[in-house]
């Protein structure tokens, strides 16, 4: 059967989008709220990480300790999280709890307690988050690559900074919430057994009359360096390595999934064959494709001892630049076999396809099926990886490593 997917843009901006799955007895939703890191106080990155715990704690008629029991008693499997641009809320549940559980997140973002003495639980569970991020390394490297590689706000770190939750208080965090929680830029993508008309009608009940806000145009700024090492006293060293991309809204998207995919799409990829298991230089090593709505990076990881380091350094950059050389057609059909692996996976996930509605709005301004998905990723060929690699070649690489001391990026990858 087609996907059936509809979609609706209410007077205020909220723009909703409904996939029925007439084969599932769930349904899931997926709200995009523009209240991300971008709109973080300058200097004080981490209020939207706060907000996003704070924001649930109490709302409309229901306390903290309500609120939490009435969502546990749905049996809602919540979500919550922060990108650059919109903090996410999401939950999948029986279909037929749908409508209560919509009930209480139209109180969560519209009704908000906030309340004071509820402020240095959220921000506490932020601060431990971050401190855990120092006992990994890998993610570490990973944070702090994308602080480098792209310009400020994007290059802000979406879980914030220690320095940054610790000079905020309340007034602030609720003042942010205030200036930028509206519905013009918001998405809300639901996907299970419901029906169209039915969904549309509550939420316009709900949401329809939630009052807009003027919006706050960001201000661009300068990149990091393309060479940096942060100093760790350690017998390791993660090696961070970013290169341009294009985004997911490009249209050849799918040709720069598919050279990412030979390069690292599992234990019979490039990276993995000849950087760990050809020369047995790292413990870890992968690249993955990275998207903004406007650019994107290929960013790439390698951990390894610390005498090792510069060689696993030479050779990753190295088989970075040689795919430029040839793809085999194997490689590719390998790709292909793994994503469309991952397509059946997603079409039997209301929630998967919930996000999958949110996030394409977003990028793109329509929903991609996945049939189309599957027809995009069945059209590659070698040829058309090849040409997209010689339009955009692996260069002008962002190197970052951590470690007990600083390596040499050799002068014809800078």
């Amino acid at each position: 059967m087609p996907q059936q997917i509809f979609t609706h843009t209410y007077s205020n901006g909220l723009t909703l989008l409904v996939e029925s799955m007439a084969g599932v007895q769930s349904a899931a939703f997926s709200l995009l709220l523009p209240c991300g890191s971008n709109d973080d106080p300058l200097g004080r990155p981490g209020a939207a990480s706060i907000l996003c715990d704070w924001i649930t704690r109490g709302a409309g008629e229901l306390d903290s300790v309500e609120l939490t029991n009435a969502l546990d008693n749905l049996g809602v499997q919540r979500s919550e999280g922060v990108g650059n641009t919109h903090l996410s809320l999401g939950g999948a549940m029986l279909a037929q709890k749908l409508p209560e559980v919509l009930a209480l997140y139209a109180s969560i973002i519209r009704q908000p307690h906030l309340p004071d003495e509820e402020f240095e639980a959220a921000r506490l569970g932020v601060e431990q988050s971050l401190r855990s991020l120092e006992d990994e390394p890998r993610q570490k490297v990973m944070v702090e690559l994308r602080r480098r590689c792209y310009p400020e706000p994007w290059s802000r770190p979406t879980e914030g900074t220690l320095e940054g939750i610790a000079a905020l208080d309340a007034g602030q965090v609720r003042e942010q919430y205030q200036r930028t929680a509206r519905p013009s830029g918001a998405i809300l993508g639901i996907a299970g057994r419901v029906d169209f008309e039915q969904v549309r009608e509550q939420v316009g009940e709900l949401l329809g009359d939630w009052g807009d806000k003027p919006v706050v145009p960001w201000s661009g700024g300068e990149r990091g360096p393309r060479s940096d090492h942060l100093h760790q006293e350690s017998t390791q060293t993660q090696i961070g390595i970013a290169f341009p991309a294009v985004p997911y809204r490009d249209p050849d998207y799918y040709a720069a999934w598919g050279v990412v995919n030979v390069l690292s799409g599992g234990m019979s990829s490039r990276l993995f064959t000849e950087v760990r298991e050809k020369r047995g230089l790292c413990y870890s090593v992968y690249a993955t494709l990275h998207s903004l709505r406007d650019q994107a990076q290929v960013l790439c990881y390698a951990g390894t001892s610390a005498d090792r380091a510069q060689e696993t350094l030479d050779v990753t950059l190295r088989e970075l630049v040689r795919v430029t050389e040839g793809i085999g057609e194997d490689e590719l059909r390998r790709c292909q076999a793994g994503a469309k692996s991952s397509l059946i996976m997603q079409q039997e996930s209301s929630a998967s396809r919930a996000s999958s509605l949110a996030r394409d709005w977003y990028h793109l301004g329509r929903v991609t099926t996945l049939e189309e998905v599957r027809g995009q990723i069945e059209s590659l060929t070698v040829p058309r990886l090849l040409d997209y690699l010689r339009r955009h070649p692996p260069r002008d690489f962002t190197v970052l490593t951590l470690g007990p001391g600083p390596l040499e990026v050799p002068r014809e990858f800078l």
